[in-house]
């Protein structure tokens, strides 16, 4: 394998490495600067990048890996201010893929320049969804309408006051096989019968403008036929093939936040004196150093081998490294994470250093997305089925 970056890669690094120390860090912690971000972004040609086909620029998944990573080292700011933030972008690969014309024309457009922010609606606090064939939210046919009951949580990026279309899945025919029971549908966020009932924190913390998780309720909500996404009882596929590249794209901004929160423990170690010598004469801090290392370059080169496999038959054909980068990168990134706040001592866990937010967000991702024993369970019936017979 030749681990060089092609001129294409390193074009783009070049340019967002700049993006990100000239405007993104000095901008960390402010309000009110993420237009002026995305309209400088736009400028230097860094949107969208996550796109491939008539949408983006047309990088590869492997291509997109390293982008993905530097973007990471400031994961509320920078991926919004490319507008390769979630989950706006499983929303809009979904619509490039499953959308009919006039759903991209009126959706999909809009989100390609940022006009407006979207939400993913599949996530209930009544069932079980890691298992989402439990969803029990209602989409019924109504004549030419579909009607939706039921209540979600956790849909990312409702809160925001640019959100103006939901993704709703859930079951249309629940006598179907598990797997074709449920549909998915556009619902704007206006729609009469959509109550937003609370904004959802998670370990504290709000995304505020760039998400913001909900709790919404759907009461009747009549919406036209033509706002069913691909066909009735496709909702699961579409899903699975939209949480597959979801799934690596955190896992490669999370190869960011690790080197983010090492490069915070090593100076911190080097500038602070305990029992008089430096932090970082101290065994175990230079073992938490070294180990670090060591997991994050075994984070990105799972990661990187995902991304190529993808690129080369298939989210499908990837799916075990898919889920085996699941498992393995937010739990090596939590650590990491624990490891600098360790070394920073209160400091770690107050707003004045951006670890805490590092370490929530690392430990959400373990959750989202699939939980990680719903992977390994996963995983391991793969991996049994080479040894054992049915």
């Amino acid at each position: 394998m030749d681990f060089r970056y092609d001129a294409v890669t390193e074009a783009y690094r070049e340019r967002l490495l700049a993006f990100m120390d000239e405007h993104v860090y000095p901008a960390e912690g402010a309000q009110g600067v993420l237009g002026e971000l995305r309209r400088k972004a736009r400028e230097l040609g860094l949107w969208n990048l996550f796109l491939t086909g008539e949408h983006g620029p047309g990088l590869t998944n492997l291509q997109y890996a390293p982008l993905a990573e530097i973007m990471g080292r400031s994961p509320s700011l920078a991926p919004a201010a490319l507008n390769c933030a979630a989950p706006d972008t499983g929303n809009m690969e979904l619509l490039a893929e499953f959308g009919t014309e006039a759903q991209r024309d009126r959706w999909l457009k809009p989100l390609l320049d940022a006009r407006i922010r979207s939400a993913f609606c599949m996530t209930e606090p009544d069932v079980a969804s890691s298992d989402a064939t439990n969803i029990a939210t209602r989409i019924e046919r109504d004549g030419d309408s579909y009607v939706i009951n039921g209540r979600k949580w956790f849909a990312t990026g409702a809160m925001s006051p640019h959100c103006e279309i939901l993704i709703v899945m859930g079951k249309s025919d629940p006598a179907a096989d598990r797997h074709r029971q449920q549909s998915m549908v556009l619902v704007p966020r206006g729609t009469p019968g959509v109550v937003i009932r609370r904004g959802l924190r998670t370990f504290g913390y709000d995304d505020g403008d760039h998400g913001g998780h909900a709790e919404i309720e759907f009461a009747d909500v009549r919406v036209p036929a033509g706002n069913l996404i691909g066909g009735e009882g496709d909702g699961f596929a579409i899903a699975q093939a939209r949480l597959g590249p979801g799934r690596i794209h955190h896992c490669m901004r999370l190869i960011g936040m690790a080197e983010r929160a090492l490069e915070l423990m090593c100076r911190r170690v080097a500038s602070r004196v305990a029992f008089g010598r430096p932090l970082a004469e101290q065994g175990v801090v230079r073992d938490w150093i070294a180990e670090s290392r060591v997991r994050i370059e075994q984070a990105r080169l799972l990661v990187l081998k995902t991304a190529w496999l993808m690129d080369g038959v298939g989210n499908q054909g990837a799916h075990t490294e898919i889920q085996a980068i699941k498992i393995a990168v937010p739990f090596t990134v939590e650590w990491i994470v624990d490891k600098a706040v360790q070394a920073h001592g209160a400091a770690g866990v107050s707003q004045d250093t951006p670890l805490a937010g590092l370490w929530a967000k690392a430990r959400t991702i373990r959750i989202a997305d699939g939980p990680d024993e719903v992977h390994r369970r996963s995983l391991a019936r793969h991996e049994l089925r080479r040894w054992v017979s049915s």
